[in-house]
């Protein structure tokens, strides 16, 4: 049971090096480690997409996160808003 009254969502655009380095597969782990829920995407532009969902200070601490992403990548530039669902994820993974 979530407590609604406690949880942010927001959708998160990540620009640079991010696909073929596993950078999704990254991003499941650590949003696993951090307690996050959402999903993770690769776009047809280039860039990766991510809906983050949990309590303000695990989902900063995910943002925070994805303004380096794993080894392999190179992140430009991180771009996010508030996104309103009435959805509340069970888990995060890649789609």
């Amino acid at each position: 049971m979530h407590d609604k009254h406690n949880v942010e969502t927001i959708l998160v655009t990540v620009s640079g090096r991010v696909q073929g380095v596993g950078f999704r597969m990254a991003t499941v782990r650590h949003a696993h480690l951090q307690g996050v829920r959402g999903w993770v995407r690769n776009l047809d532009d280039g860039t990766v997409q991510a809906l983050l969902q949990g309590p303000h200070d695990h989902v900063d601490r995910m943002l925070s996160w994805l303004h380096h992403g794993p080894a392999q990548a190179r992140v430009d530039a991180v771009e996010h808003q508030e996104h309103h669902t009435e959805r509340y994820f069970d888990r995060f993974e890649a789609i």
